[in-house]
C-alpha cells in the first residue's frame, strides 16, 4: 500500500503541477481538462487509461463533450500519495500533446 503524503509534501507537489486544486478535505486533487471536441477528449481519456493501468492507479473522472473532470486520490491509503501526483503529471503532459 502507498503511504499518504504529509500536508507539507502535498503543498510541495502541488507547486509542481499547474491547474490542479486540493479538495476541501485535502484527500484528493482535482482538475478540469478542455479539448477542441469530444474526439480529442475521448482520445485523451484512452491514452490516460492505458498509462493508469500500467501504474495500477485509476482516476475518478467524467466526460461531457469536450470536458474531462478528474479527481485523483489513493483510496486504499486514505488520501494523497506520490501515485496521484505522478498520474497528474502524466495527464498534464498527455493533454499538452492533444
Amino acid at each position: 500500500m502507498a503511504t499518504p503524503l504529509a500536508p507539507q509534501e502535498i503543498e510541495m507537489q502541488l507547486q509542481q503541477i499547474d491547474g490542479w486544486e486540493l479538495a476541501a478535505d485535502k484527500k484528493a486533487i482535482h482538475r478540469q481538462f478542455r479539448f477542441k471536441d469530444f474526439s480529442e477528449a475521448f482520445g485523451f481519456m484512452s491514452r490516460v487509461a492505458l498509462a493508469a493501468e500500467k501504474l495500477n492507479h485509476h482516476p475518478d473522472w467524467s466526460n461531457v463533450y469536450n470536458r474531462v473532470d478528474v479527481s485523483l486520490s489513493t483510496h486504499d491509503a486514505g488520501g494523497l500519495t506520490e501515485l496521484d501526483f505522478k498520474l497528474a503529471g502524466m495527464m498534464d503532459r498527455m493533454a499538452a500533446k492533444s
